[in-house]
């Protein structure tokens, strides 16, 4: 019986070694990079504007956005400010720049403040299932190890996430989740943005950070996006990346 006892205590503490090794909790910092030139030339070679403007921005704008996670619960937020972006705001504001997501896993729904122009928005839903397709591609991205997964959003908009299963909690940037790790990278090749992380700390957020937004106008995921086709109705090819972006 005794003997029962040291083999019960052993394969207890191979578990609590073998779980201690993956992460469950902390901050990750991710850049986003917009190629602003791309963005212009999809508005094609005639419009002279937008060809003047080409010429005196960067190829690449960075933005900085922090995920805050534990088990249960992520929340996605604007991070530090970019340095030289002066030029940039010349371009216009940027899109989704003030995106709070809050995702909570166990109950398997988000709140998500969204500014779309001059309204804000507070969505309430739901978590978006995406079907995601995994890959045996790997790429290494903030010293942990990560596998490719394709999947779609508004049913033709391609993505690409590379996510790590050392980080057993299924979140990532915006509203992207459903993978069986965290989102390290995540690129939207229509939009010609990627989100990388940089960054990952190891300590257990503040409750002060793990809060959902309350702020704008409630409304669930089909209603969010109904109001959106009915406000950019207007916009001719353009309505749809700006419903892309902001349905991230």
């Amino acid at each position: 019986m005794k003997q029962l006892h040291i083999i019960v205590l052993l394969v207890i503490l191979l578990s609590t070694n073998a779980m201690a090794q993956y992460t469950q909790q902390g901050k990750i910092e991710y850049e986003r990079k917009t190629n602003l030139k791309k963005q212009i030339d999809d508005m094609g070679s005639d419009n002279d504007w937008a060809q003047a403007i080409k010429s005196q921005i960067p190829k690449f704008k960075s933005d900085f956005f922090d995920l805050y996670f534990n088990l249960s619960k992520t929340v996605y937020k604007p991070g530090k400010k970019p340095e030289g972006n002066d030029v940039v705001k010349m371009w216009g504001s940027e899109p989704a720049g003030e995106n709070i997501v809050y995702t909570d896993l166990s109950a398997n729904n988000v709140i998500a403040t969204k500014q779309v122009y001059e309204q804000k928005f507070l969505v309430q839903d739901s978590i978006r299932k995406i079907k995601w397709r995994i890959t045996d591609e790997i790429r290494i991205i903030a010293n942990y190890k990560c596998r490719k997964a394709v999947g779609k959003i508004c049913d033709s908009v391609y993505v690409v996430a590379f996510y790590t299963d050392d980080i057993i909690v299924s979140g990532g940037p915006e509203m992207f989740c459903g993978l069986p790790g965290m989102i390290l990278e995540l690129a939207v090749p229509r939009l010609y943005t990627t989100w990388v992380a940089d960054k990952i700390e190891i300590t257990a957020p503040k409750e002060t950070e793990m809060v959902a937004p309350d702020k704008g106008r409630k409304v669930n995921q089909k209603q969010f996006y109904d109001a959106l086709q009915l406000g950019l109705k207007d916009w001719g090819k353009y309505a749809a990346k700006s419903i892309w972006w902001c349905t991230l």
